[in-house]
């Protein structure tokens, strides 16, 4: 439908262009987030490792808690993380609840490779690498799998790409 806006002006309405934007899949505030994280390490803790990991199971990622040397202070920092197995190697994403900043345990694991995972049933060491090219995109079209379409949603909010996180066994 075309409008006339001034004798010499005209707007054309253009259904396609005037769509607004997707908008980004509902996330649970911050605070929300930081919170059920304290409260899973702490329920991890209280159980002695006994309850709080998981593994994964067909259309469900599982969790699994990284030990990596921190980068600044040389101590051992932990955070549990969900994940799936990739043939002999495990699957994670540096995604940080979908807030801005890199993960620090990402940090981490930059400067130091080198980490310890635990699995609901044994304890690993692995070396942790950057997926890239076609490989990140078949890895992250598989946590598609997981998350639908909310994935590319959520990594949109962040202002640079979220790594996808190889974590490839050490000789075991």
């Amino acid at each position: 439908m075309d409008l006339e806006v001034s004798q010499n002006t005209k707007v054309i309405e253009n259904p396609d262009i005037a769509a607004e934007p997707p908008r980004s899949p509902w996330l649970p505030p911050r605070w929300f987030v930081r919170a059920a994280w304290a409260f899973h390490r702490g329920y991890y803790r209280v159980t002695g490792g006994r309850r709080g990991l998981w593994p994964p199971t067909p259309g469900k990622w599982g969790t699994m808690r990284l030990t990596a040397v921190g980068r600044r202070s040389g101590k051992s920092r932990s955070v549990i993380l969900g994940y799936y197995e990739d043939g002999p190697n495990l699957v994670t994403l540096a995604m940080n609840g979908w807030g801005r900043p890199e993960p620090a345990w990402w940090l981490n694991v930059l400067a130091n490779p080198e980490v310890k995972i635990e699995l609901k049933d044994r304890t690993l060491s692995v070396r942790a690498r950057r997926a890239e090219g076609e490989e990140r995109e078949r890895l992250w079209a598989r946590w598609r799998d997981f998350d639908g379409d909310n994935l590319d949603g959520w990594a949109a909010r962040r202002e640079r790409e979220t790594a996808v996180v190889v974590l490839e066994r050490n000789g075991e």
